[in-house]
């Protein structure tokens, strides 16, 4: 039952945005419809590890899609029965008491698989949520834990993840699936002006996931890696739910293999393993006093 991110199988691929989910156990109410049917079922770490070994990947992060303790528990269970889902990046309540919910999970036979913490923030009832400050104080606990914070937002969301960041400079905040870029120009254009005052902060990466829907995809990456630069960021396949776009697992691969085909053989081993490794190296047990 491995816990690192291991270079083992395959060192050129990591993928770094997965998510797996029991529907009766960790309910995903945002998945209805019928445009949502072939991710509306359960993914276990089984299906995951089948999805890993066809394309050659060593590993990957398990990333939560539920604001709720119980499905941090649920994936510390399936990355401690995997032998590739190695990472978690889990969820707390930032707005109680942190330190003792980490405790908490540290008595998990699994907790040495987390690495970070992550909040949907682009969807919380409170428009203000990344700018308040019981917020900001859970995030620096987590920081003093050695975790990472995921920043999942909308674009308009950018400018205040970028003071957050800035206010608390010892987190590292990765960047989910490059900042939800609009598909609109005028949309885009605004997008790009933001998410680099972000990269523009040394304490903060880039995933390259989410976007396979997207019709300006290969804009999006290209602005991605030129601001944040090979070593800030970090391949994901946002798995399943790359399921629901036109764009299949190996298709995804492909296409950020292109949009780095201008970078060094050094650089492109670090965005499709390095930089994940780097950044979920540390964990909840070699974080805790």
């Amino acid at each position: 039952m491995a816990h690192g991110l291991s270079a083992k199988d395959d060192p050129f691929l990591v993928d770094a945005h997965c998510h797996l989910w029991d529907l009766a156990a960790t309910p995903q109410e945002w998945i209805a419809g019928d445009t949502m049917a072939a991710i509306d079922r359960d993914f276990s770490g089984v299906d995951l590890d089948e999805v890993l070994a066809a394309h050659g990947a060593s590993s990957s992060v398990l990333v939560q899609a539920n604001n709720s303790l119980a499905e941090t528990y649920f994936l510390l269970d399936e990355a401690y029965a995997s032998s590739r889902a190695h990472r978690v990046v889990g969820w707390v309540d930032l707005s109680a008491d942190v330190e003792a919910q980490l405790d908490a999970i540290a008595k998990h036979p699994g907790a040495a698989a987390l690495c970070g913490v992550r909040h949907l923030a682009h969807v919380d009832p409170d428009p203000r949520w990344l700018g308040r400050e019981d917020v900001w104080a859970g995030i620096r606990v987590l920081a003093a834990r050695r975790l990472t914070f995921d920043l999942v937002v909308r674009a308009h969301q950018l400018p205040v993840a970028t003071a957050l960041a800035e206010r608390v400079p010892d987190m590292t905040f990765v960047l989910d699936h490059a900042g939800n870029p609009p598909n609109d120009g005028v949309g885009f254009a605004a997008w790009e002006v933001d998410v680099r005052r972000l990269a523009a902060l040394p304490n903060t990466v880039c995933k390259l996931s989410g976007l396979a829907s997207q019709s300006n995809a290969d804009a999006a990456l290209a602005v991605a890696l030129d601001a944040f630069g090979a070593s800030r960021t970090m391949f994901a396949s946002d798995w399943p739910l790359v399921r629901l776009s036109d764009e299949s697992y190996s298709g995804w691969i492909e296409r950020v293999r292109a949009a780095a085909a201008h970078l060094t053989a050094d650089e492109r081993e670090r965005v499709f393993s390095g930089t994940a490794r780097a950044v979920y190296a540390a964990g909840l047990a070699e974080g805790t006093p």
